[in-house]
């Protein structure tokens, strides 16, 4: 038997909002992915090895990596042969976290038992510091997990924890700037003023993340009228801030900026401003037809 075991990024580092946090990134998983999930000693469990849950996880925000994992049960010498299946030549290590603190071995007892073990069994050596393979132990609450591949995720904290953001997208760098708020907890309303397939198609891949709702304003209008615009749907879907992909100097400078964005009642967030164009990791944001954006389109 196999299952996804994941890890969160930040939520761990959020005390008493943790359990919180915990519920919202299950939730945010569970839109993506349908198998059985649960809870266990810090972790998320998905109990599916189904390969294109792989693809699903590594793009949910608030995950910092996964693992398809081995299941064992709380015995040394079921993990023993657990872990011996995974080596199967060149140098090795083992690394054993042990969030179950009855175990009776320690993570250094288990790695030393479990490594000796394989050293007996195959012709191979240890490599502590550049190892060919190394064996992931993990003894939790109920079972233990075995893995040798740790997948990243894009990490940050799961949407929908910070509350909810109107973004003005029109492009490659508004489109970056919904993702890193995406990334900082919030869910993203979209909002766009010329309906091209680009801004469609940014739409649909930040939908990919978490999903997205897309408003539509077939309309030319200044960006003083954007900014006014932006603020009354606010009210409507109850946003607390407001995103650009603004950067300086392309966007204009900080005096003409700072007029712009005082004409907005709620925060106007920029997480690009900053940002030289080589430093735009745009990659993200390639044209994929992607189903789960909710395009709203108002003529009036």
């Amino acid at each position: 038997m196999r299952v996804f075991v994941v890890h969160y990024s930040e939520i761990a580092l959020k005390g008493k909002n943790r359990s919180l946090f915990e519920k919202k990134l299950i939730e945010n998983i569970k839109r993506k992915i349908d198998a059985k999930i649960r809870r266990e000693s810090g972790r998320i469990i998905i109990e599916d090895d189904n390969a294109e849950i792989s693809e699903s996880l590594k793009k949910i925000p608030g995950i910092k990596y996964f693992a398809l994992a081995e299941v064992a049960d709380l015995d040394i010498e079921e993990i023993k042969e657990k872990a011996l299946s995974l080596v199967s030549g060149g140098t090795f290590k083992i690394e054993t976290k042990r969030s179950n603190k009855k175990f009776p071995l320690t993570s250094i007892d288990i790695n030393r038992i479990v490594g000796e073990y394989i050293l007996n069994k195959k012709n191979i050596k240890v490599n502590l510091k550049n190892p060919e393979t190394t064996v992931f132990i993990e003894i939790c609450d109920k079972q233990c997990y075995l893995y040798t591949e740790k997948i990243y995720g894009v990490g940050g904290l799961p949407c929908g924890v910070s509350g909810k953001v109107i973004t003005l997208l029109s492009g490659k760098k508004s489109a970056l700037a919904s993702f890193l708020m995406m990334k900082r907890g919030a869910e993203v309303v979209a909002v766009n003023f010329s309906k091209t397939n680009d801004v469609v198609s940014y739409a649909k891949k930040l939908s990919e993340h978490h999903k997205i709702k897309l408003y539509i304003i077939p309309k030319i209008v200044s960006r003083e009228e954007m900014i006014r615009i932006a603020n009354e749907i606010a009210k409507k879907e109850n946003a607390k801030g407001i995103v650009v992909g603004d950067v300086i100097p392309e966007s204009g400078d900080i005096e003409s900026l700072s007029k712009l964005y005082s004409l907005s009642e709620l925060p106007v967030f920029t997480p690009v401003i900053c940002f030289d164009k080589i430093e735009y990791p745009v990659e993200i944001f390639e044209r994929e037809p992607v189903s789960q954006t909710k395009i709203i389109e108002f003529n009036n």
